[in-house]
């Protein structure tokens, strides 16, 4: 009887355990969700594009006398990403107000991206 007990609580841990695994964010869900905060929270500024290296964008902003550097992994984002040649050097930043270094200058439905031959682009288009 001991045995059977000992067992079917094993079994409860090992089932409960999956339940709570299963319920965890991937750290891809996590990212994409972070940035959909920001793309609809986060407070826009001026940025101004350091380089793009492959799916890195390297960008740099200023917010109440604090510069910050950053970049961002756009690999989930490639098909919103125009071509490196014409990226210019101005972009918008969205940035968490209580944690200025929590930013982004690309997410899904948005981007702080200009391109050379864009003019004048409003955010977000």
């Amino acid at each position: 009887m001991l045995v059977l007990v000992g067992v079917l609580l094993a079994l409860a841990v090992l089932a409960g355990y999956q339940s709570w695994k299963g319920r965890q964010v991937t750290p891809v869900e996590r990212e994409r969700l972070r940035r959909s905060a920001l793309a609809a929270h986060g407070k826009l500024g001026d940025a101004s594009l350091v380089e793009v290296r492959g799916d890195l964008v390297f960008y740099s902003y200023a917010i109440r006398g604090v510069e910050y550097t950053a970049s961002q992994d756009v690999s989930a984002l490639r098909e919103h990403l125009p071509s490196e040649e014409t990226l210019s050097g101005p972009v918008w930043v969205r940035y968490d107000p209580k944690n200025p270094a929590n930013s982004i200058v690309l997410a899904e439905g948005w981007t702080g991206l200009r391109t050379k031959s864009s003019g004048v682009v409003q955010p977000g288009s």
